[in-house]
């Protein structure tokens, strides 16, 4: 079947109609992807997955509420949309407003964008202006303009985001066959996991699923307002996409934490290169920095002997099913992925010379 969009899939749990002017670039429909190196860690009768968000269009998965937010901008006659953003945001919101016919403009962090984010914007025609401050500077920013001038603001304080955003839970029930038991997740700004969370209650409502998931959210440890109970005035991560110190969704995050019995809790960003490493060596998936919180969020718990405690011990009769989401692709950052990384071996051009150097075990 030709995959036509998230809106086309679920349209009819989405606010739209048929007057609704879809703009879609196939968006959704990312893998769920066994992580078995990881389920062997948690313990027997355990399923780690990954799900994917990074082969989302633009590369992560805010292309999921673009779509809608940008439809619905259009269905209402909007003819520019604006954002703040860390760098996702601005590359989804400049694809689909450059599908669409719209201007884009683009309020960034000056200095704390990622090159291959910052690029996106750039190549899909967004008008970008680096503000000598942080996010939370730049939205504040984006609010004040939007709410003075006939544009559209797109970040996730957006509800049209949130709407788009939260079928990516119905996509993990769809290829479960019901709710995870735990769902990891990177917290930033928060509205991913007010969406996921929203996403779940929705389906399980609906028949879809038989549980709903404990949502269990990964703040960056320099920048984790939630945790700390307060505005985090400087947020330092090298996870720039989750470098925010006062999340526009905190209230919604901390509903879905509580309404779930889930946890928001911190992770170094030692844990999360540690993670990130992981993903990429051992399994093969290549992740944005931030992504990987997620990931590191749960070996953290692992490590603390969570999943060992008779309250969070497996149902007898199943397999506990654990989702962790990967937000953003690696290629987003290639600055981080070049300093987590080994460099190249610089040799002659003869076999001799690269074999002296080749780490391999060759006496088998």
């Amino acid at each position: 079947m030709h995959w036509r969009g998230l809106i086309d899939r679920y349209r009819e749990y989405l606010p739209v109609t048929e007057a609704t002017p879809v703009v879609s670039l196939c968006e959704g429909n990312t893998p769920l992807i066994p992580v078995d190196s990881l389920s062997r860690e948690v313990g027997d009768n355990v399923e780690v997955f990954v799900k994917f968000e990074g082969l989302n269009p633009t590369g992560s998965f805010k292309d999921r509420g673009m779509t809608m937010a940008v439809s619905k901008a259009r269905e209402e006659g909007s003819t520019a949309v604006m954002c703040a953003s860390t760098g996702n945001t601005s590359a989804s919101a400049a694809a689909y407003a450059g599908r669409a016919g719209m201007s884009c403009i683009v309020i960034i962090p000056d200095g704390n964008i990622a090159m291959g984010k910052l690029a996106q914007a750039l190549m899909h025609g967004a008008q970008v202006f680096a503000v000598q401050g942080n996010f939370d500077d730049a939205l504040t920013i984006v609010r004040d303009i939007t709410d003075k001038h006939p544009i559209t603001l797109v970040n996730s304080v957006n509800p049209y985001r949130i709407e788009g955003q939260k079928t990516a839970s119905f996509e993990v029930i769809d290829a479960l066959g019901d709710a995870p038991d735990y769902h990891f997740i990177p917290v930033g700004n928060a509205g991913n996991i007010t969406a996921y969370w929203k996403g779940y209650v929705e389906y399980h409502n609906a028949g879809k699923s038989t549980r709903r998931p404990r949502m269990m959210g990964f703040q960056a440890a320099g920048s984790a307002p939630i945790v700390l109970g307060h505005v985090v005035e400087k947020p330092e991560t090298l996870a720039t996409a989750i470098r925010i110190g006062n999340p526009a969704s905190w209230k919604q995050a901390e509903a879905a934490r509580d309404d779930s019995g889930g946890m928001i809790d911190m992770v170094t960003d030692d844990e999360i290169v540690s993670a990130y490493q992981h993903l990429a060596r051992v399994e093969g998936i290549f992740v944005e920095p931030a992504s990987a919180a997620s990931v590191a969020g749960l070996i953290k718990l692992i490590q603390s002997g969570f999943f060992k405690q008779a309250k969070n011990a497996p149902p007898t009769g199943r397999k506990t099913r654990i989702v962790c989401v990967c937000t953003g692709h690696g290629l987003k950052d290639p600055d981080n992925a070049r300093k987590c990384s080994s460099v190249p071996i610089s040799v002659p051009a003869s076999i001799e010379a690269i074999m002296e150097h080749v780490c391999l075990d060759l006496s088998r």
